[in-house]
């Protein structure tokens, strides 16, 4: 709230950058890299593109900013909860799963992740920070959650990198299948369903005793 006598635009100010990050990862979910345009992500944004130059001098600083503040919260929220989870694994990859479809259903991830998967290889600087801020701490997170329930008995040996691959593979194909065939007229697959199903079967042949369901 503002307090009595302070100017209006202060508060409007201090939201901008969040204003251009949220634009940003939306127009470039839309038109990819490449393609996106400073003009129109400010105009999104609702400021001029020389507000915009005085908080981000490049399309890539964008970019990082998009990964820092819109996308890793989330991932890093739930990494938070597999270090964090008391209970059997088939209950923390339930959850965790179930955390990830949230925010591939309510937010533009996934037009981000069809950009990076399209553009690497003009543009290998997004890939190298997908790579390093998002993929490979979570991959990591959830490598060592399967190692954790593979020394308590739960899960069977193999490798756990591996195995935390598998995890979210099919989660990925989902993406791409509706970033780049559901627009031109293909059926679409239901994500709470695809993913539910999914973690049932992989359960039923990772761990070493029945899983509640």
């Amino acid at each position: 709230m503002l307090e009595p006598g302070e100017p209006k635009f202060r508060r409007r100010k201090a939201d901008r950058p969040g204003e251009i990050v949220e634009a940003a990862m939306a127009v470039f979910a839309e038109k990819g890299f490449a393609a996106a345009k400073l003009d129109e992500i400010a105009a999104r944004a609702g400021v001029s593109k020389g507000a915009l130059y005085l908080y981000f001098a490049t399309k890539q600083e964008i970019f990082h900013a998009v990964v820092a503040q819109a996308i890793a919260p989330n991932l890093a929220a739930m990494r938070q909860a597999m270090a964090a989870h008391p209970g059997p694994f088939a209950e923390l990859l339930r959850d965790v799963v179930g955390l990830l479809i949230q925010v591939i259903e309510t937010t533009a991830i996934g037009g981000v992740v069809k950009m990076v998967i399209g553009e690497a290889r003009n543009f290998p600087e997004l890939a190298r920070v997908w790579h390093d801020d998002l993929a490979c701490p979570a991959i990591t997170a959830l490598t060592a959650a399967i190692e954790a329930a593979q020394a308590r008995g739960e899960v069977r040996a193999g490798d756990a990198r591996t195995f935390a691959l598998q995890t979210i593979s099919p989660l990925l194909i989902g993406v791409i299948w509706r970033e780049t065939f559901v627009p031109v007229g293909a059926q679409p697959f239901d994500f709470p369903t695809l993913a539910s199903q999914h973690v049932e079967t992989l359960l039923n042949g990772l761990l070493l005793r029945e899983a509640a369901p």
